[in-house]
């Protein structure tokens, strides 16, 4: 029984193991080139938070950047209420150029994220493994340098979604909302100070900013 019960460990470490590089990443990769801003797309995924929240989710931006020790810091801003919440992350780098990992401060889930392929000046598929205590979901995400992809771009985030063991109930092209997109894209001259801080969410007040719906861009900053 206890050898029955550690070869069956060992068969389900080497199936993680074998699941976190058997998604591919952008050949080459130039991380500067990914940087700026990105809006979100589409996303999948099987975890139970989303199949909750799916029908609430919004395209919206986010931010990249490369910080002195050549991590990236990804900013993102989603509504929440009426006001915006801004959500700093920092993704560090691994071995692999274009794979890195994130630990969430506030759940303690493990990120291990793939770019899995882009051409920087127009889209980013990217997916994520994320590992938490209670279980293990796949989020795959679709990003865009404009509000709007090629049939051929979403095509191609659907199979890999697919091919990722995701099913199509799982898989959600966000829509676009006047709201949301002024909620998230304030202009720099009517940015007022920040009213809240707290560790890892900074809650912050505009002129411009209209009461929109949650998006989907944020999932992996809620883990």
């Amino acid at each position: 029984m206890q050898i029955t019960l550690l070869s069956i460990l060992g068969l389900a470490l080497l199936g993680t193991l074998h699941a976190q590089h058997s998604i591919p990443v952008q050949a080459d990769f130039q991380q500067d080139k990914l940087t700026g801003r990105w809006y979100s797309i589409a996303m999948a995924s099987n975890s139970n938070w989303f199949k909750e929240k799916r029908h609430l989710m919004k395209m919206c931006t986010t931010s990249i950047s490369t910080t002195a020790d050549g991590n990236l810091e990804v900013t993102s801003t989603y509504p929440k209420g009426d006001q915006c919440v801004t959500r700093n992350s920092l993704y560090t780098k691994t071995e692999q150029p274009g794979r890195f990992s994130y630990t969430s401060p506030r759940w303690g889930s493990k990120h291990n994220i793939h770019v899995v392929e882009t051409n920087y000046d127009e889209y980013a598929l990217v997916a994520t493994q994320i590992s938490k205590s209670t279980g293990s979901s796949t989020m795959v995400l679709l990003y865009s340098r404009t509000k709007e992809l090629s049939p051929e771009r979403l095509e191609m985030f659907t199979q890999f979604s697919r091919e990722q063991g995701l099913t199509d109930d799982e898989i959600l092209i966000l829509p676009q909302t006047g709201r949301a997109t002024s909620c998230c894209q304030p202009e720099p001259q009517q940015h007022h100070k920040l009213v809240t801080t707290l560790p890892h969410l900074t809650l912050s007040t505009t002129a411009a900013f209209a009461p929109c719906l949650h998006n989907a861009l944020l999932y992996p900053c809620l883990n």
